[in-house]
């Protein structure tokens, strides 16, 4: 793999990852353009990598809001706290068995079934990408009713972290937007729903990250030639320029939420599952 395809692929992962568009259904294209394929363990390490970058990105661009609105007392941070690890736990069962329903059903029969396996499905990917347009575009009907902020609580928190795990096993079907677009329709506030999301990314990227790394040790036992260092070192400078574009992408949506723009989010992601479906 070459410097200036990583390059590539940090700059679209980072604007995409922290816009309600999908990162990984934008980087698996930009990956198949490019002749790569985004099914092996070193290309989803690769793609981890980069998340670790845009996770950094958030917690630089949203650290000083958290503590200002969570953090200023042991009780409200204690409980947002509460909250993250809830709706955390329902994305895990939730994720968790989906990927166990795909392998053992759906893939039943598949050598070496695996959900990353689907990754490269451009067709899946692009159901996804209208799933999230629509879901975007639904709660975007709603933002006039967000500014009665209803609060998070353990409701709140179940039902967005059940829209997340559904989330994980489908490359195109934005976590954030999937995520925001749910607080937005249970009536918190945007700006809340967006400060919880990212909250949530931060929580969930360092157990995927592992989960990655335990799959290309796999690999890399059934397959000794696969050299390990080498695959860290363009993962680390796509880690850096992923950080950089995610500021960027956070001051974007921070801007467009705020100014009631959520809904072309979701006019972009029904456009560009159009264009996904085209290239399979």
């Amino acid at each position: 793999m070459h410097y200036l395809q990583i390059a590539i692929l940090a700059i679209v992962q980072g604007f995409a990852e922290l816009l309600p568009v999908s990162s990984s259904a934008h980087v698996i294209v930009a990956e198949k353009l490019m002749g790569l394929d985004p099914t092996t363990p070193e290309m989803t390490l690769l793609l981890v990598m980069l998340h670790t970058g845009t996770m950094f990105a958030v917690i630089v661009y949203f650290g000083s809001d958290w503590v200002k609105h969570y953090f200023q007392s042991s009780f409200k941070g204690w409980a947002f706290v509460k909250q993250i690890l809830l709706s955390t736990v329902v994305t895990g069962v939730v994720g968790f068995g989906l990927k166990l329903l795909i392998e053992k059903v759906f893939m039943k029969g598949a050598e070496h079934a695996e959900i990353e396996m689907l990754f490269g499905n451009f067709k899946l990917i692009s159901i996804a990408l209208a799933c999230a347009g629509l879901l975007i575009l639904l709660a975007a009907m709603r933002e006039k009713y967000s500014s009665n902020d209803q609060g998070l609580g353990p409701k709140q928190s179940i039902w967005i972290g059940l829209v997340q795990g559904l989330c994980l096993p489908f490359r195109g079907f934005s976590r954030s937007g999937a995520t925001i677009s749910t607080g937005i329709l249970l009536k918190i506030s945007k700006a809340k729903a967006e400060e919880f999301s990212f909250a949530l990314a931060v929580i969930l990227t360092p157990p995927v990250a592992i989960q990655e790394i335990h799959r290309l040790m796999k690999a890399h036992a059934a397959d000794p030639t696969i050299q390990l260092p080498s695959l860290f070192v363009p993962g680390l400078i796509g880690m850096v320029l992923s950080f950089g574009a995610g500021l960027l992408a956070l001051q974007w949506l921070s801007s467009w939420l705020s100014h009631g723009r959520w809904k072309f989010f979701g006019f972009y992601c029904l456009a560009f599952s159009v264009v996904v479906w085209l290239l399979q």
